[in-house]
This record gives structure tokens, sequence and C-alpha cells, in this order.
């Protein structure tokens, strides 16, 4: 090695060496702040120390790391001033960030009043953040607690470079200046710019400016805003309210009670008199209140109002409701604004309503879709049929517990399913069914039979506890349209799988040889059997597609329901409504008695939504009377099948 090498070494090892011992670079302007008031940050004030807050977020970086410190309470103290940062496994120099090992601070615990003026002006600076991530976090803390300070910080921010940020923070802005605004017409553009918006946040702004207290005048104030006048005695305004006011008001003595009089009388009895009313005479309510008013101005009983004196202390003032909001203006604006968002709402929730209406009618459309085929065109009352639906749940379950994918586990469990329940529906027909046909009671008994035996198998199987039969990510969570319209996913698909189905149904009853066959079975069976068609074979597979149907409801409903051995016995009733009221034999007719079995049940429950079985009775009741006047259903079937 050279000597030049050499001395070349030594300098840069001497120069390593020397860098720990470089001076760290502080930040000068927080040093002066700091220093000039210590005293205020040992011990903060909220009514002095928020220019003091403004001065440390305007040093940079290390200001705010400060400021983040102090509102966390890991921000301590030394004995010499010196102010340290407590992090997890050190302590740092809030001014110079190096390391401070042996230091004890005394941790500086600032109250809520003075974390809240902390946290708003750090909320402020994080506005115009790089990371949109923390100007994210900043716009959520704003609208959580806004303030008037962050309406100026709003104002004056550079634009958001995200054009959602950006919207977030134009709304923000309108919300704030209505409630914080130093301008009148600026306060009332915004309101009438949100005008209508049925949104929480603003309806929550509006309140608090329609806000009124009753005040008690001798005559029309002034320098307030009056929202209206209220005569006492008048529903707005009991007389008891109203001297409740005065009593509060310091105008108007304690009321005298009829018991507190009598027992002050008596007790002041002289020669037979009470404040110079002879005892005779006091049987007259205002003899009475003479003889009080007389022992008052002696100062033998405390000042009480009689009646008199209350109606009169009534009498003598005006009753007003005044808004707090003290701009007439704006609470002009608001209250226009109020009604609109009222009216909006009213109409949202219709529509809220009808959405649910339709997502339960399509429920009771795919649950009923296969009764109306056994019922409808073969004319079996068939009892079992939710049980079907109960077996097209359990087979879900059983699928998802082979599959762990639950999309995949879905696809697989809707055929399944559907064989499952067509299999059982065949062997019904085959065992029971087809030895009593003609006899639709002997039907109604022994398929009720049959439903108790397939319960209990269901839980002997599966047990009483409910099982889960989890519905895939995608169909988790809802569709939301705003603050009121909201429909969960799994009831939107719901809903396409019962309008496949209906479209499946009539495909098959008019496009393919099945259909046909099924049709000229229902009209003519001895005719269509001369035409060499198997009555009987058509009856078979018209049941197992009806109980294969039922399967596929059952794994629909089973995703939002809890599976149990009942599961059935919850959508049997609703199924034959439907049926009923539809129309027997028509699908259409099913499909217009789901609607209006879903319609009419919403409805109801509206009225009293924490009392569902009482809307069930009522919509019982309900169908009871409509099938007094409409025996047929709502379309009613035509031809020979009618005749039969």
């Amino acid at each position: 090695m050279t000597k030049c090498s050499h001395r070349l070494i030594v300098t840069l090892l001497a120069c390593l060496l020397l860098i720990p011992a470089l001076p760290v670079r502080a930040n000068d302007a927080l040093q002066a702040v700091v220093t000039d008031n210590i005293a205020q940050i040992k011990k903060p004030s909220r009514r002095t120390v928020g220019p003091l807050i403004e001065q440390i977020a305007d040093t940079g970086p290390e200001g705010i790391s400060l400021l983040t410190a102090w509102a966390d309470r890991r921000l301590g103290v030394t004995e010499d001033g010196r102010l340290l940062i407590l992090h997890d496994e050190d302590m740092t120099d809030a001014i110079t960030g190096v390391v401070a090992a042996d230091a004890d601070p005394k941790m500086l615990r600032p109250n809520s009043g003075v974390r809240g003026l902390i946290e708003s002006a750090l909320v402020a600076s994080q506005i115009s953040a790089p990371d949109p991530a923390i100007r994210a976090a900043a716009l959520d803390s704003i609208a959580r607690s806004g303030s008037a300070e962050h309406l100026i910080a709003l104002t004056e921010a550079p634009p958001d470079p995200d054009a959602q940020l950006q919207a977030r923070r134009d709304r923000l802005q309108t919300l704030l200046t209505i409630q914080y605004g130093d301008d009148p017409a600026l306060r009332v553009a915004a309101i009438e710019e949100l005008s209508g918006d049925i949104s929480l946040d603003f309806r929550a702004v509006l309140n608090p400016l329609l806000a009124t207290r009753l005040i008690a005048a001798t005559g029309e104030p002034t320098g307030v805003n009056i929202a209206r006048e209220l005569e006492p005695g008048s529903d707005e305004l009991p007389r008891e309210a109203a001297y409740d006011l005065l009593k509060a008001d310091g105008v108007a003595e304690p009321r005298l009670t009829p018991t507190a009089q009598r027992e002050a009388l008596a007790a002041h009895i002289v020669d037979g008199k009470v404040g110079g009313v002879a005892l005779a005479n006091l049987n007259d309510p205002q003899a009475r209140d003479r003889a009080y008013m007389a022992l008052e101005a002696e100062g033998g009983v405390p000042p009480a109002a009689t009646e008199a004196e209350v109606q009169s202390a009534i009498d003598a003032y005006r009753y007003f409701e005044i808004y707090a909001e003290a701009d007439s203006s704006v609470t002009d604006a608001a209250a226009a604004a109020q009604r609109a968002a009222q009216t909006r709402l009213v109409t949202m929730k219709g529509i809220d309503l009808g959405l649910d209406a339709l997502s339960l009618a399509s429920i009771y459309f795919l649950a009923a879709i296969g009764l109306a085929i056994t019922f409808g065109v073969m004319g079996v009352i068939n009892m079992a049929h939710g049980e079907f639906i109960m077996m097209g749940a359990y087979t879900g379950y059983v699928v998802q517990g082979l599959i762990s994918d639950r999309t995949m586990s879905l696809i697989v469990a809707l055929p399944a399913a559907f064989a499952v329940t067509f299999v059982a529906g065949v062997i019904l027909y085959r065992l029971v069914i087809r030895h009593l046909a003609k006899r639709p009671l002997e039907t109604l008994l022994a398929t009720f039979g049959v439903s108790i035996a397939l319960q209990q198998l269901a839980k002997n199987i599966f047990g009483t506890q409910a099982r889960p039969l989890t519905a895939p990510g995608w169909l988790e969570g809802a569709i939301t349209i705003n603050d009121v319209i909201s429909i969960s996913t799994i009831r939107v698909a719901i809903f396409v799988l019962a309008l496949l189905f209906l479209g499946l149904f009539l495909f098959i009853m008019k496009r393919t040889r099945l259909g046909l066959e099924v049709r000229a079975v229902t009209q003519n069976p001895g005719m269509a059997a001369s035409m060499g068609i198997n009555p009987d074979r058509i009856a078979m597979m018209t049941f197992g597609l009806g109980s294969g149907i039922a399967g596929i409801a059952g794994v629909a409903i089973g995703l939002f329901a809890q599976v149990t051995s009942e599961l059935g016995q919850q959508y049997i009733v609703q199924s034959f409504m439907t049926v009923v009221v539809g129309g027997v034999g028509n699908i259409w007719g099913t499909l217009a008695g789901a609607g209006l079995i879903g319609v009419l049940s919403k409805v109801i429950e509206s009225f009293n939504p924490s009392n569902t079985l009482a809307a069930q009775t009522f919509m019982i009741l309900f169908i009871v009377i409509f099938i007094q006047f409409r025996p047929r259903g709502i379309i009613p079937q035509r031809g020979r099948a009618a005749e039969a």
C-alpha cells in the first residue's frame, strides 16, 4: 500500500469519527416559540393556548410532531426546560430529534379542551399533506367534529389533486359554512345548494339552526328571531307550562296548592277567623284566597300564588318561541330546506318500502312457484312442500361443508338441491300421491304426515341447532343509494333468481315437449292418454319439477334465514296464499299473488315494525276477505282446466 493510499484511508476514518460530534441542526423557530412559552406549555389554558398552538404548527414538521405528542400525552418536560417526545422504546428531543437516553421528564397531561384545540390545528395542517391517506383521515376528523377553525382551513387550503377528496372537501366546507359562516348570504347560499338533500349530515346541520326556546315578555321582543307566538292554554302551550316558565324567570311565585292552602289556613285560626275571614265563609274558594293573601301580607305564610294570581300572571305576558339562530334569513332558508328534505324523505321511504316489498315478493314467488306446479296444475295439496324447501337448504349446507370456496359451493349447491328434492318428490309421488289421486283431503293428511316425518328426520341428522349457510363475499353487504334507500345484495340476487325461474318455467311450459304434454294432461287427461301420452308419467315429472324448484328456493332462502328443520314451515302458509290469491294453475297469477302479499305485508308492518306477528295476522285477515269477493284469484284459470 502506498503512502498516498494510507493517508487517504486515515483521512476517511477521521471524518467518519467526527460525524457524531457534528452539531445537530435544530428548528430555531420552534426553539424560540418553546423558550418564550414554556410556562404555558407546562400549564396550558384553553382560553389562551390557541395562538401558541398556531405558532408551533407554523414551525414545520418538528412543530407538528410536538403537537401530536402533546395531544397524545407523550410530551414530557425536563427540569432544565427541554421538551422530550416519548416513543415506544426511547425518547427524543422535540427540537433537535436527538435521542435522550437518561432523561427523566415530567409527562404533560393537557385537558380535553386543550387537546381539542391541538387536534383541530393538526387536522388543518393535514388537509394539504402530500399523502392522500392523511388528507382523507383529516377530512374524516372534520366530519366527526368540525369547527370554525376547520372552515377557515378548508377555505384557505389549495385544491386537492384527488377529485373525490376535493368533492368531500367542498361538501364539508358547505356544511361548515352553514354552521360557522360569518356572512348570512353565504350561509343561505350554502343551505340552498343542499336544499332537498336527505343525508344525515345535512339534516343534522339544519336541526340546531331551527332549534327554539320559549320566552315570556310583556310585549313583542326585539333583537331576536321569533319563530311564532303561542297562546297559553293551547295544545302547544298548556297553562301549567306557561306558569312554569314565569317561575323559572323569577317573575312569578310558586303555585299555591289546595292542600297547602287548607293546612296554612287551619294553622292560623284566631277567634273563629283566618286573616279576617270568618270560618263560615271559607267554603268559598275566593274567600279562602282572600284569607291566604291576608296571612301572606302579615308574613304568617310563605308567598304563594292563588289561582286568581296565577291566571293574572299568565295573562300579563305574551309567549314566543325564538330561534337559537339570530338571522331570520338563515332560519327561513333552513326551514324551507328542511321541508324539502322531509318531502323527499317521505318519497325515499316509499321507494325503500317498495323495494323491501319487491324483495319479499320475490322470496314468496320463489317459494311458491314449485307449489304452483303441484297444486295449481295437478290439484295436489302437498303439505310437505315446505320440507322440500328445508331439504334444499340443508343440501346447500352439506355442499358448503365439502367445498370451502363459497362461490363454487353455491354453484354446486343449486343443481344438487334440485336433484335431491326432485328425487324426493318423485319418491313421494310414487309411494303416496299416485295412490290418492282425485282425493285431495286424503292427500292433504298424508303429505302432512310426511311433513312431520321429514322434520324429525332432519332433526335426527342435523340436530336442532341452526346451521350456517354462508353467502359468498360478493353477495354480502348491500346496495346503498342514499341514507334511506338500501337493499341487501342477497335479496337482489333472489329477485334475479326468481325472474330466471319465471323465464325457465315459461320456456318449459311453452317451448318444450314436456310442457306441451303437461298442458294436455291438465286440460283433458283422457284425450291426452288416447294420443299416446302417459298421464301418470307426466304427473310424476311435474311433481318432481315442482319439488326440485322448491329445493333451489331453499338454498336461496337459507342464505339469509336460519337453516333449521322448521325452515319450510315459515313459508308454507305464504306459499299456499300466494297460489290461491294469484289464481290456481296460473304462473302469472302466482307472480301477482306474490306481489300482492309482499306489498301488503310490508305496508302493514310499516305501521308497527316491532310487531311482525300482528302484521301477519292482519294480512291473513285481508286475504280471507279478498277470497270472499274473488274466490278464483287475481288471474283465474280459463278453459277446461278451470272447469275441472
